[in-house]
């Protein structure tokens, strides 16, 4: 293994307590090397600490994919089970977890982490022991420059590239008309950082001045003077690299100063259920990429949505959707290759998936040999109190709403 891909993650700690054990049985019918127990697959996620909400979410996707394989005879005739270890958002507890997982408990594949900060150390640990290694949350361009080449995103698009159809519509306004000041507040986080400098980088480049340039702790709560400093500097556009707890109190917290943007734009929160809720219902105008729409008419989608709001009285988030479509692009692999275990059958899945593109619900993926997906993210806006999608064009439900009204 090459040297850079040495990562040190600290004294690897002991194997984090099993938080789920996922829906499959006893028997599902023996195919390919005609064993008859489950195939198990393992993995990590935040439950708990700073990325505990998205962590969740991702859960409740991966679940839902074992129930939809499971309930359509398993994979390769096999049920399907999940081992979930809370890595209490920690990169040493992650690295100890698949060191666990798949060493000792022996799974036969996995799935990835929430967060580049975990998917980083998590891919190294599958990657020492040959295991093909899908994620849906590790964005950050650094993902993609540690030479991994049993990793694959299972999204749309990269952190830096999630703005593209925003910062090509601002760009695309008449001088008089576009944004002259911008202001930048952005999680001390790989994806975080990565979405908001992404369009940072591009409007700058034209000439948009940036007048706020924060990053904070990802156990941030008062935000207080960030935001009395983003408001005293009456940027024209306001944008959050944020996950969700910290995009609210940022957002509280300048509805409290009066500060009133044209333009609001935060990663990931805006999209999540509880956000209207969170900061008051004064959402309308706000702005945030998605790779992910309920409303896709791919066929696995239609039945994913439907599956999902049945068990849970509210639609998939992107979170879910992503972990979904992490179980879509593993199971595709496995079904073509007719193997699900330790060993050569890894670089066999490896080996098709870098050649092969695969429907999901988020549309159909391929990847370069980075492992970053080839698409672009959809923008996504709050219009008459709902969000919608608004870029671009050919794929809008409403038109962008450009300035934003007050909060």
């Amino acid at each position: 293994m090459a040297a850079k891909k040495q990562l040190k993650w600290g004294t690897l700690l002991a194997a984090s307590t099993l938080v789920l054990a996922g829906c499959g049985s006893d028997d599902g019918g023996g195919t390919a090397g005609g064993a008859e127990d489950p195939i198990v697959i393992g993995v990590s996620l935040p439950l708990t600490g700073d990325f505990a909400e998205p962590g969740k979410g991702v859960e409740r996707g991966y679940r839902a994919w074992v129930e939809n394989v499971n309930s359509n005879g398993g994979l390769l005739g096999r049920q399907v089970e999940l081992k979930i270890l809370d890595d209490q958002s920690l990169a040493d507890r992650v690295v100890s977890d698949y060191e666990s997982l798949i060493a000792q408990d022996g799974v036969d594949l996995v799935f990835g982490p929430f967060s580049t900060r975990l998917v980083v150390p998590a891919a190294t640990i599958a990657e020492q022991y040959g295991m093909l290694f899908v994620e849906p949350a590790g964005a950050a361009e650094e993902v993609f420059t540690q030479g991994f080449e049993n990793l694959f995103y299972a999204a749309p698009a990269v952190a830096e590239d999630h703005y593209n159809y925003l910062a090509e519509h601002i760009l695309s306004l008449p001088e008089g008309e576009r944004p002259e000041t911008a202001a930048y507040a952005a999680m001390d986080d790989p994806f975080a950082q990565g979405t908001a400098y992404g369009l940072k980088e591009k409007l700058e480049a034209a000439g948009i001045e940036t007048v706020v340039d924060e990053v904070y702790p990802p156990n941030t709560t008062d935000f207080g003077i960030i935001a009395a400093t983003i408001a005293n500097s009456e940027a024209d556009l306001v944008v959050g690299g944020t996950q969700y707890q910290d995009a609210v109190n940022l957002i509280r917290a300048l509805q409290q100063l009066d500060y009133q943007p044209d333009l609001a734009a935060f990663s990931t929160a805006p999209t999540n259920p509880e956000f209207e809720t969170a900061i008051g219902g004064q959402t309308e105008g706000i702005l945030a990429p998605t790779g992910y729409s309920v409303t896709a008419d791919y066929p696995s989608n239609v039945e994913f949505v439907e599956d999902y709001t049945a068990t849970h009285g509210n639609p998939p988030a992107e979170d879910e959707a992503n972990a979904y479509t992490t179980g879509q692009v593993v199971a595709a692999a496995v079904e073509a290759v007719g193997c699900a275990e330790q060993g050569d059958c890894q670089q066999e899945l490896i080996d098709w998936l870098r050649s092969n593109e695969v429907e999901t619900v988020v549309g159909p993926l391929s990847w370069d040999e980075t492992g970053k997906p080839t698409g672009a993210h959809l923008i996504q806006q709050w219009v008459d109190g709902e969000i919608q999608i608004v870029l671009p064009d050919e794929a809008k439900q409403a038109d962008i709403v450009f300035p934003k009204p007050a909060w």
